[in-house]
């Protein structure tokens, strides 16, 4: 009995062998058998090898209908997302976000019959309260001024833009089709950490010029910062912001290598990198490895571009750290422009998955604490928020604006304006929408044209449904969202307001004595200007 289960496992092999027999020998009387007789021989052939194949127990033990699972296997992604996926599943954007997206930037109608579809009662859910009297606003450009009294250039941001994506992990013309889309609709494109390429100046939109620790586009031959190259890279006007980048929610606190294998003349112009060699990016930056350190750096770049706003980028991992950077610019009086906090469910790059899954603090908390912590030290006023991590419709902008961001960034919402259709192959070059790729037949699928033009009413629509939820609110401006606008449920039978759940504390609460507030001054006695170790 065992030996003809043992046998079952080879049925397949056998069969087509024996189907390789019978087709020659019906060739000899009708010649176009030779046609089967030739595939057959070919499954026969691969049956021989999987048998004989050391690497995959389930060809030995299976040889041929083995194949069938990693056919399964290869397809199981698409063969889920268009026809198991429900519309509420998040992977990471559920269906309905997505469609939200691809409506809005084609312009067609993005209203929907019969009701939400959204489980109201279930813990988590969370909702606008809005106003006997709403408010009609016709005029939904709406924009924030960054730049404190340092600043000497300062620049009046949309409240929705571009977040940062760099050129090579998206392809030229997706590039190229966001800032021409940013160009059309007047908001700000950061250009990644991969610096300022020339399909960035093509589009002609405003660049937030972004400054990693690899000091692309305004870096030494020893890989350290250069002062000369980055003053001359940020003399552009169409440069008009700085953001030096600390971490990102994708992988905060891991750095990076693209292969020289990967490395264009085009990236390497970018980067200002040489051809033939790896391309490194530190886990942390050369430049500063101070609270006070980091803060002279800010300052110089504030200078060298000829004072523009300046500020970072990070997604909050040691609170006191943050909390030292904080007490450095009380020390050297050095205070940034802006501060743009990235959720750890942010990120449109490959990343390791237990950086992406369980490193770094998600948006909401960041932002909460980054906002409370700059009351507290009295800074607030001076310092503007910028909020990134999976924001792309208008009640996402409007809690974030109300939990206390001055702005927000999207990467994948406009990726998904340009035809991202979230199939998950951006780190392999095989993006078959042409956005994160840099084969050229691949990418040259994107339009540019029509693409830039979606980018352009994405943002718009998105702001119009923004101006909308304000005007429900009973609000004339959406700037004026404050947590007690929204509520949420904790449990199946409690709700809770914004303002319980995440209330602003104290203006100036750590500098004065009194009371602790959620955990805050006990960080802050442990956090120091001098360094980022803790005071023992």
């Amino acid at each position: 009995m065992s030996k003809l289960i043992s046998l079952e496992r080879y049925a397949v092999f056998l069969g087509v062998a024996l189907l390789t027999v019978l087709s020659l020998v019906a060739a000899y009387w009708f010649a176009w058998m030779l046609v089967p007789a030739l595939f057959f021989a070919a499954l026969t052939a691969l049956g021989v090898h999987d048998v004989t194949q050391p690497r995959h127990s389930i060809l030995r033990n299976y040889p041929v209908l083995g194949h069938m699972r990693f056919l399964f296997e290869g397809v199981r992604p698409e063969i889920r997302q268009y026809l198991i996926e429900s519309d509420q599943d998040e992977e990471p954007f559920s269906r309905d976000d997505r469609s939200l997206v691809y409506q809005r930037a084609k312009g067609v109608e993005d209203k929907r019959p019969f009701g939400t579809r959204k489980r109201v009662y279930d813990a988590g859910y969370a909702w606008l309260t809005h106003s006997i009297q709403p408010v009609h606003l016709t005029d939904t450009d709406f924009r924030v001024r960054i730049g404190n009294d340092a600043c000497k250039k300062p620049y009046d941001a949309s409240l929705y833009n571009i977040s940062a994506m760099s050129f090579g992990a998206l392809s030229a013309n997706a590039i190229l089709a966001l800032n021409t889309g940013a160009k059309i609709g007047g908001f700000a494109h950061d250009t990644g950490e991969g610096g300022v390429s020339r399909y960035h100046r093509e589009g002609g939109g405003d660049l937030i010029y972004e400054v990693g620790s690899g000091y692309f586009g305004c870096r030494a031959d020893d890989g350290s910062f250069n002062a000369d190259r980055f003053a001359e890279q940020s003399a552009s006007d169409q440069i008009k912001m700085i953001e030096v980048k600390l971490s990102q929610g994708a992988k905060p606190g891991h750095g990076g290598m693209l292969p020289a294998s990967k490395i264009s003349p085009e990236i390497a112009e970018a980067r200002g990198v040489p051809m033939g060699q790896d391309c490194v990016s530190p886990a942390s930056h050369s430049a500063f490895s101070t609270p006070i350190e980091m803060m002279e750096f800010l300052d110089l770049l504030r200078e060298r571009s000829g004072g523009k706003p300046v500020g970072f980028k990070l997604c909050i991992g040691h609170r006191r750290e943050f909390m030292c950077i904080v007490k450095a610019m009380l020390k050297t009086g050095v205070v940034p422009d802006f501060i743009v906090v990235d959720g750890t469910e942010g990120g449109t790059g490959a990343a390791p998955v237990e950086f992406a899954n369980h490193v770094g603090m998600p948006m909401t908390e960041g932002l909460t604490f980054v906002h409370n912590t700059l009351r507290g030290a009295g800074l607030r006023d001076q310092v503007k928020i910028g909020a990134a991590g999976k924001l792309i419709t208008a009640f996402d902008i409007a809690r974030a604006l109300a939990l206390g961001a001055d702005w927000v960034n999207s990467a994948r919402g406009f990726m998904f304006a340009i035809g991202c259709i979230q199939a998950q192959a951006c780190h392999t070059n095989h993006c078959p929408v042409g956005v994160a790729t840099q084969d050229p037949l691949r990418q040259h699928a994107l339009d540019v044209n029509n693409k830039s033009q979606r980018v352009a009413r994405f943002h718009d629509n998105t702001l119009k449904a923004l101006g909308e939820m304000a005007g429900a609110a009973g609000l004339s401006d959406p700037r004026h969202f404050l947590p007690h606008h929204f509520m949420t449920r904790q449990s199946d039978a409690q709700m809770v307001t914004g303002d319980e759940a995440y209330p602003y504390l104290p203006e100036g609460f750590l500098l004065k004595k009194g009371a602790d507030q959620s955990g805050y001054k006990e960080r802050w006695n442990r956090a120091r200007a001098e360094s980022f170790q803790p005071v023992q």
